[in-house]
């Protein structure tokens, strides 16, 4: 009788490196996606009455979300929140 084959506890089913590539492929797509959402968040306070925030949310990463959602940018605001999570959980994954 053969035993069935010893798993590593956090392998995934499948073929090996399938899981770095797609946690790789996660980690390329939320960190531009969120790249994005910045800079037109920057470019969208830029227009506002308020010109100096956008420096500012340059600078201060988690105040572009903050004043585009006040400046009604919530769409923006909402990829930029979303982007920073799954880039957030993808660090994660790719650390185990």
């Amino acid at each position: 009788m053969c035993a069935p084959p010893i798993r590593e506890p956090h392998a995934l089913p499948g073929p090996p490196g399938v899981h770095d590539v797609l946690v790789l492929a996660t980690l390329l797509l939320a960190f531009a996606t969120l790249v994005t959402a910045h800079v037109t968040l920057a470019i969208g306070l830029a227009r506002r009455s308020r010109s100096w925030r956008s420096l500012v949310a340059l600078l201060v990463v988690p105040m572009a979300p903050w004043w585009g959602w006040r400046e009604r940018m919530r769409v923006r605001a909402a990829v930029w929140v979303v982007a920073a999570a799954v880039y957030a959980i993808a660090r994660v994954a790719a650390d185990r």
